[in-house]
């Protein structure tokens, strides 16, 4: 073997904010603030106080390999800790705020975090969980003397603002080996505890220049990104990493994720792309039939963390102009896994083709790779038609959760691939389509019927604002569907409208066997439709079949 005579030099996430601060110093860094108002900065001077912050840090006593947490909206001071953690050779941790307190609580001892930032919104949260959190974990409130609480139970409240102030401007940031960890973000803990993936900054910064590739349209020099996806699930989809190095602006929404909020502050600040799951979606489309207009810049989204529904994807291009990028990935990808990305020659697909894929969850990004098997793990054919168990492996992929043995043996097979948990077909040109998470799959009377196709089917149904399938036990075919949906406001769709609509494009042995309406569908904390708390409140609901 031959090695080249290249210079060796890591891969680490500081580099990426001392180019941005030095080839687009003057792009927008925009944050709409806890505290009222809208904070304004750029790349350069965001460098800056990154600088301070990790003086600031090392003066508090973080040394490398440390855990630093943070229960923070997407805001400039969240954005600072990403890099100045990172930067002097810790480890930053971001708490899902929506997790329950059992939860937050074990993933604060099982990380060991030194210090939690959190913004002024998480305060009364912190309280009630102050007698079960580590004794000597101190908190620093991330706001300014002026607006410091002028009470609470938290003994020893550090303030930001003071915390940084004086420190110098400039940082020598360490060389360390690349494989050095930097970020924690655990699961939603759907299944069991939360599950830590541990990123290394190598991880962290090819995740970057693969999602720089396959979102070519969104991650541009000139763009204006608003991430509705918070930074405090799976780092916000890389784009506080991927957005500095292309040199595209962060608008970062604060805590207001309604579809009026987000659509005034796309507006005001022009925002091109957006990147968030299909809940937030529906909000924004709700506010853009009630204005009649989409926000005057925008172009595109970016559809992920669920599969988009059909007619959420057809109503943001066919009536409002705005492109649709589908994605997929999970927290153990780092977490972007594959985008809709296009060739010249599909660009020459008439628009209902072009829609087809983009039904699709995409082909994979750099560095991420992809197979499909049968449960007894015999690989696939990608041909588009025939659907298994999807894995990955890559070098944004983890090999194993933090401090868990147990769940990392369950997660990587004997060829190191990762399983996913969905099911999912291949095409021969790289499209990957998720079928359905293999736990939300119907077996009916030996068939399989996807959740996902039903939900597809039911959304673009006059009167529906949104819907989940679940598999309800019946006597003779194991399980048979059940359609949960929410109605639009000032309309009535009846049981037999739904289902005279979703017989019109299924099978006929696909078709619910029930309908049941409620107020709303409950969310994890990740902001995807809860099914597992959808089959516990439907636990033995018999059907009229049965």
């Amino acid at each position: 073997m031959l090695n080249g005579l290249m210079m060796e030099r890591p891969l680490l996430i500081s580099d990426i904010i001392t180019y941005a601060a030095e080839i687009y110093p003057m792009v927008d860094v925009v944050s709409e603030r806890v505290e009222g108002g809208r904070h304004r900065t750029t790349y350069g001077a965001a460098s800056r106080r990154i600088a301070m912050l990790a003086h600031a840090l090392g003066e508090a006593g973080v040394r490398p390999g440390d855990r630093v947490a943070t229960l923070a909206w997407n805001g400039y001071r969240h954005l600072e800790l990403y890099y100045a953690v990172a930067g002097i050779g810790a480890v930053c941790h971001t708490i899902n705020p929506r997790l329950s307190a059992e939860q937050i609580n074990f993933i604060v001892r099982q990380a060991e975090d030194r210090l939690l930032f959190a913004d002024l919104t998480f305060l009364p949260l912190i309280e009630k969980l102050r007698d079960t959190l580590p004794m000597d974990l101190r908190v620093i409130a991330m706001t300014d003397r002026a607006h410091m609480p002028a009470a609470t139970g938290l003994a020893d409240l550090g303030c930001y603002e003071e915390m940084i102030a004086g420190r110098p401007t400039t940082y020598a940031w360490p060389l360390f080996d690349e494989r050095t960890a930097c970020g924690l973000c655990y699961t939603s803990g759907t299944t069991g505890e939360p599950k830590g993936a541990l990123y290394s900054h190598r991880s962290t910064v090819l995740h970057a220049l693969g999602c720089i590739l396959g979102a070519r349209d969104s991650l541009q020099r000139g763009n204006r990104i608003l991430p509705v996806v918070p930074l405090f699930h799976a780092n916000a989809w890389g784009l506080p990493y991927s957005a500095p190095l292309a040199g595209a602006a962060l608008v970062f929404p604060g805590a207001k994720l309604d579809g009026a909020s987000l659509f005034d502050v796309m507006e005001q600040e022009q925002v091109d792309v957006s990147w968030g799951v299909p809940a937030v979606w529906q909000g924004l489309l709700a506010e853009m039939a009630k204005r009649g207009r989409k926000p005057a810049a925008l172009k595109e989204i970016l559809i992920g963390g669920s599969a988009a529904p059909t007619a959420m994807i057809d109503r943001f291009e066919r009536d409002f102009g705005v492109n649709v990028v589908h994605g997929w990935g999970m927290t153990e990808i780092g977490p972007v896994g594959t985008l809709t990305q296009f060739s010249v020659e599909h660009n020459k697909h008439g628009l209902e083709e072009r829609r087809a894929i983009k039904r699709k969850q995409g082909r994979r990004n750099f560095g991420v790779e992809m197979k499909i098997t049968d449960n007894a793990g015999t690989r696939l054919p990608h041909d588009g038609n025939v659907v298994g168990h999807l894995y990955v492996r890559g070098n944004t992929v983890v090999s194993g959760y933090y401090k868990n043995e147990a769940a990392s043996r369950d997660a990587i097979d004997a060829e190191g691939w990762f399983r996913t948990g969905d099911i999912a077909s291949i095409d021969p040109e790289g499209f990957m389509a998720i079928a359905d998470r293999s736990k939300d799959l119907i077996k009916s009377g030996g068939e399989w019927i996807s959740s996902i196709d039903l939900e597809n089917a039911v959304s673009a149904c006059p009167g529906i604002a949104a819907c989940a399938v679940i598999g309800v036990p019946h006597p003779r075919w194991d399980e048979r569907p059940l359609l949960v949906a929410v109605k639009k406001q000032d309309m009535e769709p009846t049981r037999e409208d739904i289902l005279s609509f979703v017989a019109a494009r299924v099978a006929k042995w696909q078709i619910p066997d029930d309908v049941v309406f409620v107020a709303s569908l409950p969310l994890t904390a990740t902001g995807k439709i809860s099914k597992k708390d959808l089959r516990e409140q439907f636990h033995g609901y018999r059907l009229p079949t049965s």
